[in-house]
């Protein structure tokens, strides 16, 4: 490919919008352009970096016995109202309406379809175990699409669904299905990688991890541990010991004017926040219930741990005058009977702890939980904190880091073929549900972060086996049309040798070509100038500056190759699925 002749820019500066690297980078690089809130179109080097990412991917699914399909992208919503989907997921399910006046869908994700398609064909047990995937578009109307094709509405998708006869099974071929993973991020590239517990959300099921790379621009929060530990904060047990002494303190009424706030009455009261018992409230979505949870000053409130305690959505309670609850001051002690408490497990065993006293202005000194709210039932509700005690080796060792959702998988058990009727016979004639597994990782979103965590302050640094191409060739304009003619020789021959080259044959000054070449990203780079000519030699350099090297021109097509080969060689799976 000459540069000359392909379509799209590159530019030294990105719009004042893209703010995370891979945003930058990948719009001043010419890979993609912006249509929409969280939509774009690519260029032709970002449809070469996903095309490569969906071949690594299609390799290993086929490896796991994968067979590929395809779903639709518009759906009835009849499909997904047999599930329960269709009332219980948000806005963020587009639902419209065909000229039929058909209630229809945009594909978020596509279980009800992949049971839909293996229903009256997957009929008896002899069929079972089979797993089908797709790379496909979907669409999920994200409030908040931001960082590129990091968090985007329209994105493609590679989702496979597996069904099985037993649970059994099921957790065989998951296990498969965990290190197809692990071989996908390897060849890819990604560096950073861990595979973490997680919440099953919307999808359903009992088990399921999550595939994180950690950086400090992704938005989910992970607990780990030097021994192995990993989780999602959002699963991660938070687990906190209150130590009892033999002192006994009443419970005191104290006055807190406009004090309503736990670091502004512990400031007040000359308290260390771990000896506060704060009041979190909430409203139920569809029972409209208020739910004061209690928890441990210092701790913040889980909102997945809580929502499965309630087993319901929840959302923040605007607290009003005819409410049995005064704001700012909400305590366990004396709380009107009819609203609903949660006592987060922090709480357990606490004493000379402050918390409010349901009236105006004032709060309790000398809380005894035990004591003083016998009935309180303990629960964990609390995000996880850093520096807190492991669930895993229970030393204070946590640490919390930022990441980014790069794949997931769960077990959905019989979610969706108990819901949606999809049955088998088994040996003994007897109807029954198959069990199944969901794997999905986002193409786009891959590549983002491969850049996020592969780059310099001047252009991504692309692994070999994503690169759009594998070498670049760049022609410095000379006076002796000999070095244009060397140039164009040795880009013939290293793509006879079955190279991937992309060919800088332009009129430019020298720094502008190195400039695009940075943002090029490509592994090698190959510099024909008059100067080496002279020489009888060719520049050879590596784009994360670990190799710089002359070497004869006839000699370096054969040398480049093998320069290429090794590198390939480093990307190679960790094991088979």
């Amino acid at each position: 490919m000459k540069v000359s002749q392909l379509l799209g820019k590159r530019y030294k500066e990105a719009p004042t919008s893209c703010v995370t690297a891979s945003h930058q980078l990948m719009t001043r690089g010419g890979y993609m352009k912006y249509v929409s809130s969280g939509i774009y179109s690519l260029y032709t080097p970002g449809k070469r970096i996903m095309q490569k990412i969906e071949a690594i991917i299609r390799d290993e699914m086929d490896r796991i016995d994968g067979q590929e399909v395809q779903f639709p992208v518009v759906m009835p919503a009849s499909l997904w109202q047999t599930s329960g989907r269709y009332e219980n997921i948000g806005s963020e399910l587009l639902r419209f309406e065909d000229r039929n006046h058909t209630p229809m869908v945009l594909g978020m994700t596509h279980e009800e379809a992949s049971v839909q398609l293996v229903s009256h064909t997957a009929d008896s047990y002899a069929d079972y175990p089979f797993m089908i995937y797709q790379i496909q578009t979907k669409f999920r109307d994200e409030p908040r699409a931001r960082a590129g094709l990091i968090r985007v509405r329209e994105f493609t998708m590679k989702d496979a669904y597996s069904f099985h006869t037993s649970l059994e099974d099921l957790q065989a071929y998951y296990q498969r299905c965990y290190q197809a993973y692990e071989n996908i991020f390897k060849r890819t590239g990604v560096q950073n990688m861990v595979a973490v517990q997680s919440d099953s959300g919307m999808m359903g099921g009992q088990v399921s991890h999550e595939f994180m790379l950690l950086t400090e621009i992704g938005e989910d929060r992970i607990a780990l541990c030097d021994c192995g530990y990993r989780a999602n904060v959002e699963v991660a047990a938070s687990i906190v010991k209150n130590e009892r002494d033999d002192v006994e303190e009443a419970l005191q009424l104290v006055k807190t004017p406009e004090m309503k706030t736990i670091e502004a009455v512990a400031h007040f009261l000359d308290q260390d926040v771990k000896h506060t018992c704060k009041a979190v409230c909430y409203e139920t979505q569809t029972s409209h219930e208020s739910v004061v949870v209690f928890i441990r000053g210092d701790l913040e409130v889980n909102e997945t741990k809580l929502r499965h305690c309630l087993g319901e959505e929840i959302l923040p309670l605007e607290i009003t005058e005819d409410m049995p609850l005064t704001a700012g001051f909400i305590g366990p002690v004396g709380l009107d009977a009819s609203v609903r408490t949660v006592y987060d497990a922090s709480l357990k065993d606490g004493q000379h702890f402050v918390c409010g006293a349901n009236q105006p202005d004032h709060h309790y000194t000398g809380l005894d939980l035990a004591r003083d709210v016998p009935a309180a039932v303990y629960v964990d509700v609390a995000k996880i904190i850093e520096g807190g005690v492991c669930p895993h080796c229970h030393r204070p060792t946590i640490q919390v880091k930022n990441g980014i959702e790069i794949g997931n998988i769960f077990q959905l058990g019989d979610k969706y073929s108990r819901t949606m009727g999809l049955t088998y016979l088994d040996r003994d004639g007897k109807e029954k549900n198959p069990v199944m597994g969901c794997y999905g990782i986002g193409i786009g979103r891959l590549a983002a972060s491969i850049c996020e965590e592969s780059h310099d302050d001047f252009g991504p640094i692309w692994p070999i086996t994503i690169a759009p191409w594998q070498v670049e060739v760049i022609y410095l304009k000379h006076k002796d049309p000999a070095v244009k003619k060397a140039a164009d020789e040795l880009e013939a021959k290293l793509s006879a040798l079955g190279l991937e080259v992309l060919y800088d044959d332009r009129d430019m000054r020298p720094g502008a070509l190195f400039a695009e070449a940075d943002l090029f990203g490509l592994p090698f780079r190959v510099i024909v100038s008059g100067k080496n000519m002279a020489n009888g030699e060719v520049e050879v350099k590596r784009r994360d500056g670990t190799l710089h090297e002359k070497y004869p021109l006839d000699e370096a097509p054969e040398i480049i190759l093998k320069l290429v080969q090794d590198e390939l060689a480093r990307y190679q799976p960790l094991k088979q699925a």
